[in-house]
C-alpha cells in the first residue's frame, strides 16, 4: 500500500500574523510614495497629452491634444539648445563635484587637529537653503558690484572686470561653479563614508609590498569604491539634470538662453506662458533621459565588475 506524500501543513496564526504586521509597517511609505510620487507623475503625464490651459483650472475642459505637445517641444528652435545646455551643466557639475568630493574625502580620512570641526564646516553648503545661496552667490558675482571682480581688480587679473552673469559663456560657467560649491557636501559625504569601509589592513599589506600612494589608490581604493562611486553618479545625474532653484535665482536662464535647460524651460512653459500641457510634456523628457543615464550607467558598471 503507497503512503501518502505529507501535505504542507497550514501556516500558523503565529507566522501569518507576522505577515500581516509586516505589511503594517510598509504600508504608510508604500501610501507616501503613491500619493506624493507616483500620483504627480502619474497625473503629469496624462497632462501632457491634453491641452492644458488656466482656464482649464476652473473649467475643468482639457481637451486630448495626443502627442502634439511632444512634438511641440521637440520641433522648437531652442530645444536643440537647451538640450546641449543641460548635458554641459550636468557633466560639468557632476564631475566637478565628484572629484572635489573625492579629493576632500580622501584629506579627511586623516586624522588632524580640528578634521572634524571641519568635515561639519563642509556641510554648510549643502545645508543653506539653495535660495539664499544662489543669492549670496548672484551679489558675489556682480559684474560691477561683486566681491570677485573686486578680489580679480585688487590682484590685477583683470582692469574691467569679468562678465559672469551677463555674458553668454561666462554665464554658463558661473550657474556649474555654484552649483558645484552646492553639491560637493553631498559627495563628499557619500564617499567618507565609503572609504571608511575600506579595511586598514590592505594599505598597511600595499606598503609592505613598496606600493606608493598613487598605487595604492588604484589598487585598493579604487576598485572597493566603485560602488559608492556608481552611486554616487547616479544620484549626482538625477539631482543636477532637474536643477532649477539655482538657474533661476543666479541667472534666470539667460543672457539671451544661454543657461536654459530643460528643468528652466518646462517651468517657463508652465508658469510663465501657462501651457502646462507643454510644460509637463518637458518635465517628462526630463524624467526620461534621468532614467536612461541611470539604467545605461548601472549596466555598464554592473558590466565592468564582471570582467
Amino acid at each position: 500500500m503507497r503512503s501518502r506524500p505529507p501535505q504542507a501543513a497550514d501556516p500558523s496564526p503565529v507566522r501569518r500574523g507576522d505577515r500581516w504586521t509586516r505589511w503594517l509597517f510598509v504600508a504608510p511609505a508604500a501610501a507616501y510614495l503613491l500619493l506624493f510620487f507616483g500620483y504627480p507623475i502619474a497625473d503629469n503625464v496624462v497632462m501632457s497629452f491634453q491641452r492644458y490651459t488656466v482656464t482649464s483650472f476652473y473649467t475643468g475642459d482639457a481637451p486630448f491634444a495626443g502627442l502634439r505637445n511632444y512634438a511641440a517641444v521637440l520641433s522648437s528652435s531652442a530645444f536643440p539648445r537647451t538640450l546641449l545646455t543641460t548635458a554641459v551643466f550636468t557633466a560639468g557639475s557632476v564631475l566637478g563635484q565628484f572629484a572635489l568630493g573625492l579629493a576632500f574625502a580622501l584629506f579627511f580620512r586623516r586624522r588632524f587637529p580640528l578634521g572634524g570641526v571641519l568635515r561639519s564646516l563642509l556641510l554648510l553648503p549643502w545645508l543653506l537653503p539653495l535660495v539664499a545661496s544662489g543669492t549670496t552667490w548672484k551679489w558675489m558675482l556682480d559684474p560691477d558690484t561683486g566681491v570677485v571682480n573686486a578680489v580679480l581688480r585688487g590682484v590685477h587679473l583683470t582692469s574691467s572686470g569679468v562678465p559672469w552673469l551677463t555674458g553668454t559663456s561666462q554665464a554658463l560657467l558661473s550657474v556649474v561653479l555654484v552649483n558645484i560649491w552646492v553639491g560637493v557636501p553631498f559627495n563628499t559625504a557619500i564617499l567618507y563614508g565609503g572609504l571608511q569601509d575600506i579595511p586598514p589592513h590592505l594599505y598597511e599589506a600595499a606598503k609592505l609590498d613598496g606600493a606608493g600612494p598613487l598605487a595604492s589608490f588604484r589598487h585598493i581604493t579604487w576598485p572597493l569604491l566603485r560602488p559608492v562611486v556608481s552611486v554616487v553618479l547616479v544620484l549626482g545625474v538625477v539631482y543636477t539634470v532637474k536643477v532649477l532653484d539655482v538657474i533661476l535665482v543666479v541667472t534666470g536662464g539667460g543672457p539671451a538662453g544661454a543657461t536654459e535647460t530643460i528643468a528652466t524651460q518646462s517651468y517657463e512653459l508652465s508658469f510663465r506662458q501657462f501651457d502646462f500641457g507643454r510644460g509637463a510634456a518637458m518635465s517628462n523628457l526630463l524624467i526620461v533621459l534621468s532614467l536612461v543615464f541611470a539604467v545605461l550607467h548601472l549596466r555598464a558598471d554592473r558590466r565592468a565588475r564582471t570582467v
